[in-house]
């Protein structure tokens, strides 16, 4: 497969320490979440209740003592042994039936997993891009403190007025609340992760992405992609059964035979012999073969339906990372060259702007800052869902 392996920041390269980070959340979910523990018991359950009643039907033992009137003809004592062998048993086809089904069990759990990591993934991307910006606003909030400290002290000197101590003090208070606010956020992303991880505490501090490899052909990723999708697997091992079932619900039309043991005692005489039995399914099993034929073409519709919507929604969550992508490198190479925090800072320790010019210059360059952490993240996300069957 064509992949294109790139970095959305070449000054500042991504740590692979945080894709390793949300790989160890992933396996701390997989093996604490509750959800998932539900799952794999109910999976186990209905593989063996798929497996029940799929085998002969147990011997038949009779036994008869009756007396005799009058007593003289003595009393008569049967004794029976018989075994039933029908055609759906003795040809496998209930056993194919039940391996496809449990099949199908498994396909179940692993999308009901898929849905759970996707879901942890996407958290713990929020939680580092939570953490980037939680990053970036303490900074931000000790400039703000640091300027409004001097400020201050320069009004008390009387180099400062009433308006630029009160500028001063609202930018400070408001990076002080974003800080404040970020954090709380990046608590409640915690607990959502806690929630996944069964109730334990997760870690998770990088505050920057690891290196992902974008496909670059949609039509190669999206062939990986159905093959490792369980919903569709899922949904064509329907069409398998239902086929089998078909095969299965003929053989149930057919005759069952028995045979057996038999031997009766009676006035001093006794008689051993086998017995042999047929029975014909007249009515019991009309319009089976029918009911299991519609269910198949429904099957195949759904098959046909749910690959549809696949190819639909990863065509367009692959179009959407993509331009993500380009937005979230042409956000991070800006950034990299056109950075003037410390210039800004020496032009208004220099007295050569204003804190008012301060303020509104550093507030667009916040701004290119946090639309550029803003545009990874969404890339992240995108790529998440894009390729959570890899899951």
């Amino acid at each position: 497969m064509k992949k294109i392996l790139f970095l959305l920041a070449a000054g500042t390269c991504f740590s692979l320490a945080a894709q390793n980070g949300i790989d160890g959340v992933l396996s701390s979910v997989e093996d604490n979440n509750t959800t998932l523990k539900a799952l794999r018991e109910s999976m186990e359950a209905q593989k063996l209740e798929n497996r029940t009643g799929i085998f002969l039907d147990s011997p038949e033992v009779g036994f008869n003592y009756l007396w005799g009137t009058p007593g003289s003809i003595g009393n008569r004592t049967d004794v029976s042994v018989s075994q039933r062998f029908d055609v759906a048993t003795l040809s496998g086809l209930k056993s194919k039936v039940a391996d496809g089904q449990n099949r199908m069990a498994e396909l179940q759990y692993l999308a009901g997993r898929m849905d759970i990591m996707l879901e942890a993934k996407l958290y713990s991307i929020d939680l580092i891009h939570c953490n980037a910006l939680l990053k970036e606003m303490t900074l931000r909030r000790d400039r703000a403190g640091a300027i409004a400290g001097a400020c201050e002290q320069r009004l008390a000197q009387g180099d400062a007025n009433r308006l630029e101590y009160n500028k001063a003090q609202l930018n400070f208070v408001t990076a002080e609340g974003e800080t404040a606010r970020i954090g709380i956020e990046r608590d409640a992303l915690l607990a959502e992760l806690k929630k996944l991880n069964g109730g334990l505490d997760v870690s998770l501090d990088d505050d920057r992405f690891g290196d992902v490899s974008f496909p670059l052909d949609f039509d190669e990723w999206y062939a990986e992609a159905e093959r490792r999708n369980p919903v569709l697997a899922y949904v064509r091992q329907e069409v398998e059964v239902g086929r089998t079932r078909v095969g299965l619900n003929r053989a149930m039309g057919l005759p069952a035979l028995s045979g057996g043991y038999m031997s009766e005692t009676v006035a001093g005489e006794q008689f051993r012999g086998i017995t042999l039995g047929i029975s014909i399914p007249l009515w019991e099993n009309r319009n089976r073969v029918r009911q299991a034929k519609a269910a198949v073409r429904a099957a195949e519709q759904r098959s046909e339906d749910a690959k549809l919507q696949f190819y639909s929604r990863l065509q367009i969550l692959y179009n959407r990372a993509a331009g993500l992508r380009l937005s979230a490198e042409k956000y991070r190479r800006s950034l990299t060259a056109l950075s003037n925090a410390d210039l800004l800072k020496k032009a208004l320790d220099a007295g050569e702007i204003s804190l008012l010019e301060y303020i509104v210059e550093t507030g667009l360059l916040y701004e290119t800052v946090n639309k550029t952490l803003e545009a990874e993240r969404d890339f992240y996300r995108a790529y998440a869902e894009l390729s959570a069957v890899m899951l």
